[in-house]
């Protein structure tokens, strides 16, 4: 399984997990520069490391996170969360229009709920989804 989840990695690389990454990054320089968002900043550089190596790993809800988690969520849809899921959405297409872009442009489209609301999600890997229940 580890190495499907290498090659899929590689071809994610190659095909939008690069670019989607640099996005990523981008927002969260804006974020770092703008001094009181760096907590978005933060969740912003977690997600690129998500979106540059996603296949084997999953995001899942952080135990404890509550009304701040979800106020923060709000502003950074606001900010910068809907441009970013514009950017998965955008980046889908053409991925859908190739046989071996359907699994990847799935990939960016399941990619789109943590783009909108990171804060209160951690990346764990994907045999540990389950671990805390």
């Amino acid at each position: 399984m580890k190495v499907i989840s290498l090659v899929l990695n590689v071809l994610w690389l190659v095909f939008c997990g690069i670019w989607m990454a640099i996005a990523y990054a981008v927002a969260a320089l804006v974020c770092f520069l703008l001094i009181i968002t760096i907590p978005f900043g933060i969740a912003s550089l977690r997600i690129a490391g998500y979106v540059l190596w996603p296949f084997g790993r999953t995001a899942v809800e952080r135990p404890g996170a509550g009304v701040p988690s979800f106020v923060g969520n709000v502003i950074w849809l606001i900010v910068a969360g809907w441009w970013l899921a514009l950017g998965h959405l955008i980046t889908s297409i053409p991925l859908f229009l190739s046989i071996i872009g359907i699994p990847f442009g799935w990939a960016n489209l399941k990619l789109i709920p943590i783009s909108l609301m990171p804060l209160g999600r951690e990346i764990v890997p994907s045999d540990q989804q389950f671990a805390g229940w």
